[in-house]
């Protein structure tokens, strides 16, 4: 991943969605809980999604994300 060093792990990130009640996160949601922009949240959550570890779909205006169960 090009850019900035990333100032926080992939499993800090998957550690947002699974202490949630909700079973699904929009990108606002995880880059206020990371304090990082929306621009690079979204990178990062694009990022696990390749990986296979969240999937994500578009609800209005927003993307949403869940983490993928096996």
């Amino acid at each position: 991943m090009a850019g900035r060093k990333p100032t926080v792990s992939d499993e800090e990130i998957l550690a947002i969605f699974e202490s949630h009640q909700d079973p699904f996160l929009s990108t606002a949601e995880v880059s206020e809980e990371l304090d990082f922009s929306q621009q690079g949240t979204l990178k990062r959550l694009q990022s696990l999604e390749e990986d296979g570890r969240l999937q994500k779909k578009k609800a209005g205006g927003s993307l949403i994300w869940w983490l993928v169960t096996e």
